[in-house]
């Protein structure tokens, strides 16, 4: 391999939605040639991307990883369709876009297991399908996290304009948040959103915090949980502030760039000033993974599916986020 390229794998993403039209246009960014690029997936779900996207593509197509020589070009199709032709129907949840999906990704995480790929960037997948096509999981990060023998803490940031966010907790009922906003679970999205930041080139990240009280003060949590975080998260080196108002955090952070990145207490205090600010823009980042995993925020988006009218900015964010940390991560090793 070229000392100043990684190994990046492209999942086409459900093949029902909007994931293999971005990919196609994805592959047409000047960008991707700063990577040594395989595409995993089925070719006739490439093909139907191309077709809606009206590109074409010079790969070479292989059916194992090992025939593959960077040198030789740096654009390769991995297909793994095993004589299968499925059409698939644009649209549609299916149990058979869940199994493709799950193939794909499934091979791609053993290729980053090996040290093969040195990231991974996906075309939106739909949850419902995967879950009709065998996957166990609440959702593909703890399907990633498990196939990657992740012990430590993982958590999903979602990103927009390179302004991060992480979370303390996730899809739980509002009325057990407080119980889990302590201390010791404050500090461990705070250490790892520094952490991948600077991963993606920022040196020393401002990092916010989050209040859980309206004002940050019509409650107990922030003296006796919250600030004691940011104080403990100072003396390890981390640019940590807060604790902010939910109902200002966005604007003091974001708007204003006083912050590179926030930390919130609870999944729609930090949504809801994300998507008012950025919802076609934003990409997710793979929090905590050995390896640098990213995918544009949105859905797969039946309702413009086959129509060639999907924003690509997203897909191509999420590319570029993965390709930096990928970048930053090998240069770091070597």
């Amino acid at each position: 391999m070229p000392q100043n390229k990684i190994n990046m794998a492209l999942l086409l993403g459900d093949p029902s939605g909007i994931g293999p039209e971005l990919i196609s246009k994805l592959l047409t960014e000047e960008i991707t040639n700063k990577a040594n690029i395989v595409v995993i997936g089925e070719k006739n779900i490439l093909e139907q991307g191309n077709k809606i996207s009206g590109n074409k593509h010079d790969f070479k197509f292989v059916e194992d990883f090992n025939q593959i020589k960077f040198q030789n070009g740096n654009k390769y199709f991995l297909d793994i369709s095993k004589g299968k032709n499925h059409d698939y129907k644009l649209s549609e949840c299916s149990k058979e876009s869940g199994e493709s999906v799950l193939s794909a990704l499934n091979l791609a995480l053993e290729l980053a297991k090996e040290n093969k790929v040195h990231a991974i960037n996906f075309g939106p997948f739909n949850k419902t399908s995967m879950k009709l096509g065998g996957n166990k999981y609440s959702d593909e990060l703890h399907l990633m996290a498990e196939k990657l023998n992740v012990k430590n803490f993982f958590c999903e940031f979602n990103v927009i304009d390179n302004f991060w966010t992480a979370r303390v907790t996730s899809h739980i009922p509002i009325k057990e948040v407080a119980d889990h906003v302590k201390k010791e679970k404050i500090m461990k999205p705070i250490k790892l959103i520094n952490e991948a930041m600077k991963l993606n080139g920022i040196e020393s990240p401002r990092v916010a915090v989050q209040a859980l009280n309206p004002h940050a003060e019509f409650g107990t949590e922030e003296k006796d949980e919250i600030i004691p975080a940011i104080e403990e998260a100072k003396k390890l080196g981390i640019n940590a502030d807060g604790p902010l108002p939910c109902d200002t955090s966005f604007i003091t952070a974001y708007k204003n760039k006083n912050h590179d990145c926030i930390v919130g207490m609870y999944h729609d205090a930090l949504q809801s000033g994300l998507k008012a600010f950025g919802f076609d823009r934003g990409v997710t980042v793979q929090g905590g993974l050995p390896v640098p995993i990213t995918t544009p925020a949105h859905g797969t988006a039946f309702d413009i599916a086959g129509k060639n009218k999907a924003n690509l900015e997203p897909t191509l964010n999420s590319f570029k986020i993965a390709l930096t940390m990928a970048e930053n991560k090998l240069n770091e090793q070597n």
